[in-house]
């Protein structure tokens, strides 16, 4: 075989090699999202369920992300009760992310969902603790299995963060810093978060975590006075029928579970 090598992957202790002269085989191990990356320098780790694949990224820090995103989908198989094979890719930098999930940027994103795979953005990912890193997971996750359809992105958001924050074994005033230091400054929020507090462009990261963590909050809010089984059946209701029909099931428009969740904030937080 030549010395001169396209592909290199690490499955299991498996070494696969091809020359670069030679065609990328359609390896059996791989799911169509993960095929085809990259030209070279893709390495592979396997754990329980999940895959993890990267791109000039050492095996021992692939072997720990496959470690976690198995355990991150069992999270999500005990909240939405489906069985999850978690694939996650790792770019070597957060321009090969973008790219890679068909997006401009991803400024302040640690990971995103695109279709069946998570796509990690490495230079964010690696500065959380190990409590971030599988909240992350199972939020990105929970996009993966639970899809988004055309939900409003507060409930998405908030929905996939309410799943990766349930085991995740954090004070609320914790896990919402950023929202907790404005409402003991007195601002409350007045609305959901838009999609504009979402925008990943790195012009306000601290208004994009508050995003999250409101968003958060209205899941949070619903499990904890309806039950999580209803907060997932709304879920998957706001998805076939809209989010009105979907809250008015329960009781609520959305101007009466904004008043409601804007006090559980406030009580959650002060």
């Amino acid at each position: 075989m030549s010395e001169q090598v396209s592909r290199r992957a690490v499955v299991a202790g498996l070494l696969l090699l091809a020359p670069a002269s030679a065609p990328v085989p359609e390896s059996p191990l791989l799911p169509p999202e993960a095929r085809d990356l990259w030209r070279d320098g893709v390495v592979l780790a396997r754990a329980g369920r999940s895959l993890v694949v990267g791109h000039h990224t050492p095996p021992g820090t692939l072997d720990e992300l496959a470690r976690r995103a198995d355990t991150a989908g069992r999270r999500v198989l005990d909240v939405l009760g489906r069985p999850v094979r978690p694939l996650v890719v790792v770019p070597g930098s957060a321009r090969e992310a973008a790219g890679l999930a068909g997006v401009e940027r991803v400024d302040g994103l640690a990971a995103v969902a695109d279709g069946g795979r998570v796509i990690v953005v490495p230079e964010v990912f690696a500065r959380l603790n190990s409590t971030g890193k599988d909240v992350v997971l199972a939020h990105e996750l929970t996009h993966v299995v639970a899809g988004t359809g055309d939900l409003p992105v507060w409930l998405y958001e908030g929905f996939a963060d309410y799943v990766g924050y349930r085991d995740a074994g954090l004070p609320v005033r914790t896990a919402a810093a950023e929202l907790a230091d404005e409402v003991r400054a007195g601002r409350v929020p007045s609305e959901l978060p838009g999609p504009a507090a979402f925008a990943a462009d790195g012009r306000d990261p601290v208004r994009l975590a508050r995003a999250y963590q409101e968003a958060w909050l209205a899941c949070r809010f619903l499990a904890d006075r309806f039950g999580e089984e209803t907060l997932v059946r709304f879920y998957r209701d706001a998805q076939a029928s809209g989010v009105d029909r979907a809250l008015s099931s329960l009781g609520l428009s959305v101007a009466t579970l904004t008043a409601r969740w804007r006090v559980y904030v406030r009580e959650q937080l002060t």
